[in-house]
Parts: structure tokens; C-alpha cells; sequence
């Protein structure tokens, strides 16, 4: 993750927010590179982990906590039932979709989890980046503390 500075240019001002941009998109990446092998990318992974940890919620519940619209939920949902890994159940005419993870979704989170800590270990095995880790845990940590 890495990249070596070539001797002939001079290391540019650091910039927190370049440099969190930057480490960001690498570990992405690797997420992504991760999550194909099980037939996921990082947008259906994230709607997969929000229904299950809220079961019940509805698309525009979903939309609005994934921070996309109502109609590509929509469509990341059907693919979701599709694979097996979500249950969208209407409990009477006119109520929205009550969304639930299957079986099949609970199996495949808890691989995803597994690959995800190693993922992590493979990512975040220098000091340098364990600190970056262990910084980030903490601004999550206090995000959530003022909610």
C-alpha cells in the first residue's frame, strides 16, 4: 500500500485529508478485490450489514442510512432476494417491504467477516498502520458516542 517516493521528486506537504483520501481508496480496492470472490461488491455488502443489523427497515429507511437513492436500493435489494441473501416480506396491502436476511445472508456475512479480519491484518500489519487503524476506531467510536 506503500508507494516509494522516486529520489529525483521531493515528498509533497502532507495533507491529512489527501492522505486519508488516498489510503481510503486503496483499502477499498482490496474490499472489493475481497468481496467478488462471494459475489458481493462494497454497496451490496453495506445494504446486506444494514438490514441485518436492523431487520424490519424499510427501502427508504435503507436508502437514507446507505446515503444512496431509493431506486438503486431498490435494485441492490432485488439482487440481494435474488442471491438468496434477503427476504422482502409485505405484511398487508400498502405497507412498505419489511427486509430481512436470510440463512444463506447470516452464513455469508459471517465468511465476509472472516475475510475481513484477515484483510485487515494484511492491511493494517505496520506499525504505521495499525496506528491509522487504531486512530480510526476512535473517531468511529466517538461518531457514534454523540449520536
Amino acid at each position: 500500500m506503500e508507494a516509494e517516493q522516486p529520489a529525483d521528486r521531493p515528498m509533497p506537504p502532507f495533507n491529512a485529508t489527501i492522505a486519508l483520501l488516498t489510503v481510503s481508496r486503496s483499502v477499498e480496492r482490496a474490499l472489493a478485490e475481497a468481496l467478488e470472490p462471494r459475489g458481493l461488491n462494497v454497496r451490496k455488502y453495506g445494504i446486506l450489514g444494514h438490514i441485518a443489523s436492523a431487520p424490519g427497515l424499510s427501502l427508504s429507511e435503507l436508502a437514507r442510512r446507505s446515503g444512496i437513492t431509493v431506486q438503486s436500493t431498490h435494485t441492490l435489494i432485488g439482487s440481494l432476494v435474488a442471491a438468496g441473501w434477503v427476504r422482502s416480506e409485505v405484511s398487508a396491502n400498502g405497507r412498505p417491504a419489511a427486509l430481512s436476511v436470510t440463512d444463506a445472508g447470516t452464513d455469508l456475512l459471517a465468511a465476509v467477516t472472516a475475510d475481513l479480519a484477515e484483510l485487515d491484518a494484511r492491511l493494517f500489519a505496520t506499525p504505521a498502520m495499525r496506528a491509522v487503524a487504531d486512530a480510526l476506531e476512535g473517531a468511529m467510536r466517538e461518531r457514534f458516542e454523540e449520536r
